[in-house]
């Protein structure tokens, strides 16, 4: 049997249903929050803190509305410099242990192919243990995506393409967004792919 790749940081999920499914794709120390029983859970939130600062965490909820509120909630909760965010792309159809489809139709993490799960995590920045993975200048700034017409007037037919673009969750704000892209270029290869790709368009 294949060895699972161990996350050092702390992955952090919606439900338990969650936990099951990447439990099986990593080795890994996962903690699902309950849904939106986070709220009013001071000892879980606590709890989180606490890992956020000896080990870090990487949150990695669903793509739909209510995954997005949970991840502001947490993202507004734990210290900043301390968490990673993992976002697994819009994919429409229902986990084969429900009846019926969630309210947007998304699957959530747990309808989620393994080398999704694992393509997510790797984008999100978490550590692997044992590999050295070359790391990516991160100084895309929002003046950036202004020049890239990523934000500012007339920009969200082209944020949104983006988006689909690098198959992440629609729901994806500016500043999430710019948090990804970071993770997913260096300043040069984004300047040089989207900004000329903008000058074009003028």
């Amino acid at each position: 049997m294949r060895e699972k790749p161990k996350i050092e940081e702390v992955i952090v999920v919606e439900g338990r249903y969650d936990k099951n499914t990447l439990s099986q794709v990593v080795d890994a120390t996962i903690i699902d929050v309950g849904g939106f029983g986070v709220f009013n859970d001071r000892q879980k939130l606590a709890l989180l803190r606490r890992l956020a600062e000896t080990r870090g965490v990487v949150i990695f909820t669903d793509p739909d509305g209510a995954g997005f509120v949970i991840r502001n909630h947490l993202k507004g909760a734990l210290p900043k410099d301390k968490v990673r965010h993992a976002y697994v792309p819009d994919v429409y159809g229902k986990e084969k242990r429900k009846r019926k489809g969630g309210r947007e139709g998304k699957l959530g993490v747990e309808g989620m192919e393994p080398e999704v799960l694992l393509e997510a995590l790797r984008r999100s920045g978490a550590t692997f243990a044992g590999e050295n993975a070359a790391e990516r200048v991160q100084h895309i700034t929002k003046a950036d995506l202004l020049d890239a017409g990523l934000i500012g007037d007339g920009s969200t037919a082209r944020r949104a393409a983006l988006v689909k673009e690098l198959d992440l969750p629609e729901h994806l704000r500016p500043n999430a967004l710019l948090d990804v892209l970071n993770l997913l270029f260096s300043r040069q290869s984004f300047l040089e792919t989207y900004c000329q790709k903008a000058e074009k368009e003028i």
